[in-house]
């Protein structure tokens, strides 16, 4: 057997880290008086019974972090009720999760072993609960991958496309009850990220919970009554509503997260209690999470800020911008507030998409002409666009990595990034569009003007500011844009359809990448890819849908991200990451603003733990949930 060495290393730091001690070591363990608080039909088990018997220890000390006291409820607003679906990704409980240096380690899981990153043996620690008190056991494994993804009704296409490499889905087994193994033919060596990611591949449902909504465990008349409750068409559409993990709506799921969904939609409070079974713990035995209960308040989200800034969020991030910055950090004199500045992860905060998959035959032609591309982002003076809107604490960049990542260059950020006027010009008089002295706009070979319609969800007063300056510098080069403000789904609709020319949209989600992640966002390979989605979607589709790229930077793009799939090694993994970050850039497949953006960071002066300086971005640390939320706590001594 070859394990790998990154794997290796992510094995042992897991296992002899302090994230899988028994719990001899420890006297005793305490847990929440809020517990006794909690109505249940039977009265809890003792903790000891309650935790695995190897729980996930933090070291809290060792992270430079305060053990704290149980205690408190920590008031968050949400912009409707979907939001509440940032509970999941913040709590950030996965089998294998990235650590606050982006470093990979076992979580839920006890430990793991990788063979050439084709065979993946998880280990799961013994004793360990859901939330309702049943066991989490290879049987919640068995059951999705027998009874979801091979069940025609609740998976058509079998096995979900994260599992599919080559066309082909793993051989999966359950070794024992607390083993199971995915194994391909090919290497995987984006399994474990996609387990770690912000919404993972589910790989596991509480079968004991869920069967009772199956076809193949429960009767047709105990499924037609709950069909009718829940008022869904089919059994089918039952499950999936039960199941729902992305959006927590079912307050009776059973999780393995710090706490659990209380409140059924519609609501316009949503309460989170502690998981009275939750897996981890501090180095002082006392289980974790310290805070009791998470509120979701319900608000619009234009006034989430102005209500963060009267001291009605305890702990605020999602709704918040940096032109919020000043009032909020007035705040801080009002009321017992702390105002910090996490850096965005996005490569960059906001980038120009222009759609070379549009149906418009003169502006896919023009797009898919790397000199035009060119010129456009070499005629966008960023200095200004960073004074003006980001008070120039932003980084002017392509759209690209973070100096935060391992694999960062500076010829990538500068990628045909500096404002120069004269060679946007001299390319697009090259291309042959000639300007029309009397319009003041340049001439597409058809005989139209350069006019361009850009669509832009309108969410973010920057975006539009930033435009408007866009446009006026785009105009010296004889280009003339038009915003049109579209619903954030519309928008992606006409894209993919090919009815949008151009979009506006984040740039790279992840921005700080290692070798080991998957350089998936640079070729085509998903039809959410706002420059090439007909092209991303015949990959995601395995061929069967969406056309193959035609343009050859494309598809040398593409192949380079196979290449990189079939790696052995770091080294090699960072040379394609390398290749593939070069021609991104050079291409200008996507025209990036500025990077390294300030996010604010709102929380009660008396919430403990939470960093002052952090990475905030989607991927990779699942907004706060790298940084370890069930180790917050409050200090009612601090002033």
């Amino acid at each position: 057997m070859t394990i790998s060495r990154r794997h290796m290393l992510a094995l042992l730091g897991s296992v002899a880290g302090a994230t899988a001690i028994p719990a001899r070591v420890f006297a005793a363990f305490s847990q929440s008086d809020y517990l006794a608080q909690i109505p249940t039909e039977t009265p809890l088990p003792p903790i000891e019974e309650r935790l695995p018997k190897t729980p996930r220890v933090l070291n809290l000390a060792e992270r430079g972090l305060k053990p704290g006291r149980y205690g408190g409820s920590m008031r968050m607003l949400i912009g409707g009720q979907r939001d509440i679906r940032f509970m999941p990704i913040n709590c950030y409980a996965r089998l294998v999760g990235y650590n606050s240096d982006l470093k990979l380690e076992a979580d839920i899981l006890e430990a793991y072993e990788v063979e050439n990153d084709r065979v993946f043996t998880f280990r799961l620690r013994e004793g360990h609960k859901w939330s309702d008190g049943s066991p989490f056991t290879a049987d919640d494994f068995r059951y999705v991958w027998d009874d979801v993804f091979h069940e025609k009704k609740l998976a058509k296409g079998g096995p979900p496309a994260g599992l599919m490499i080559n066309g082909k889905p793993p051989r999966f087994e359950v070794i024992d009850a607390r083993t199971v193994r995915y194994s391909w033919d090919d290497p995987n060596p984006d399994f474990l990220a996609d387990q770690a990611s912000p919404s993972p591949t589910r790989l596991m449902f509480p079968a004991a919970y869920m069967k009772q909504f199956h076809m193949r465990y429960q009767t047709k008349e105990l499924l037609a009554q709950h069909i009718a409750r829940e008022r869904v068409d089919d059994w089918a559409a039952l499950h999936q509503k039960m199941s729902r993990v992305v959006r927590p709506e079912n307050p009776n799921l059973p999780t393995l997260d710090a706490w659990r969904n209380r409140t059924a939609p519609p609501a316009e409070r949503f309460v989170f209690e502690r998981n009275p079974y939750y897996y981890r713990v501090d180095e002082n035995g006392l289980q974790l999470p310290y805070i009791d209960k998470v509120m979701l308040d319900v608000s619009s989200a234009d006034l989430i800020a102005a209500k963060t800034g009267t001291g009605e969020s305890d702990l605020q991030v999602t709704n918040l911008d940096f032109a919020d910055y000043t009032f909020l950090k007035n705040a801080e004199q009002r009321y017992p507030l702390k105002v910090d500045l996490w850096k965005r992860t996005q490569g960059s905060r906001m980038a120009l998409f222009p759609n070379l998959n549009c149906k418009d035959e003169g502006w896919r032609n023009l797009f898919r002409d790397v000199r035009f591309r060119r010129a456009m982002s070499l005629a966008i003076n960023r200095g200004e666009i960073n004074k003006a809107v980001f008070y120039g604490l932003a980084t002017e960049s392509a759209n690209s990595i973070l100096p935060d990542s391992p694999l960062f260059k500076p010829e990538y950020q500068k990628a045909w990034a500096a404002f120069d006027p004269d060679q946007a010009n001299r390319l697009l008089d090259e291309i042959g569009l000639a300007m029309d002295d009397s319009e003041g706009l340049r001439r597409l070979p058809d005989g139209r003007l350069a006019k361009i319609i850009i669509e832009i969800t309108g969410e973010s007063t920057f975006e539009t500011d930033a435009l408007e300056l866009i446009g006026d510098q785009l105009l010296q080069v004889g280009i003339k844009i038009y915003p049109h403000v579209a619903q954030r789904e519309l928008l992606r609709r006409r894209v993919k359809g090919g009815d949008a020319i151009m979009s506006v949209g984040g740039g790279l989600d992840n921005g700080v990448p290692t070798a080991d992640m998957a350089p998936k966002e640079l070729a085509p390979t998903s039809d959410d890819q706002l420059q090439w989605s007909i092209w991303g979607l015949h990959a995601l589709s395995g061929g069967s849908d969406g056309k193959a790229p035609d343009l050859p930077e494309a598809k040398a793009l593409l192949d380079l991200y196979s290449e990189w799939r079939k790696a052995e090694g770091f080294d090699q993994r960072t040379d394609v990451w390398h290749k593939m970050l070069a021609l991104f850039t050079d291409q200008v497949f996507t025209i990036g603003i500025v990077n390294a953006t300030l996010q604010p960071v709102v929380q009660s002066s008396k919430l403990q733990n939470v960093p002052s300086k952090a990475l905030y971005g989607f991927d990779p640390t699942s907004y706060l949930g790298v940084y370890l939320p069930d180790a917050f706590w409050y200090d009612e001594e601090t002033a």
